[in-house]
């Protein structure tokens, strides 16, 4: 059975910065494309960040140059380290796990930036 964790949300002034991490049990991380989304009240879910088996990493937009994406591949971890953020990162962020045929999900973390 996959189970994600995510960990590192928190209250933030504008400008500021943190880290999410997630750990998985029941999959290895190296093996999958993994993903981290948000959603924001009123919002649908959004694709932040990924990074496929090979290390190949895509991200939104909205947070290029401001998000790094990493994976810890002994510690079956995967991180997003957020930089400069805005008000408008406010919501909670979710790990993904991406299987052949399979998609799991995380709970999710709180991120609120305050202006």
């Amino acid at each position: 059975q996959v189970h994600l964790v995510e960990s590192g949300g928190g209250l933030v002034q504008a400008g500021g910065s943190l880290r999410l991490s997630c750990g998985g049990a029941g999959i290895i991380f190296r093996m999958n494309r993994m993903a981290w989304y948000r959603e924001a009240p009123g919002k649908q879910r959004e694709l932040v960040a990924d990074i496929s088996r090979d290390g190949t990493t895509n991200y939104a937009d909205s947070v290029k140059g401001r998000f790094t994406i990493s994976r810890l591949n002994f510690a079956n971890t995967m991180y997003l380290q957020m930089n400069s953020l805005k008000p408008e990162d406010t919501a909670v962020y979710y790990c993904k796990a991406m299987t052949p045929g399979n998609a799991y999900w995380g709970q999710g973390t709180q991120v609120t930036v305050s202006s």
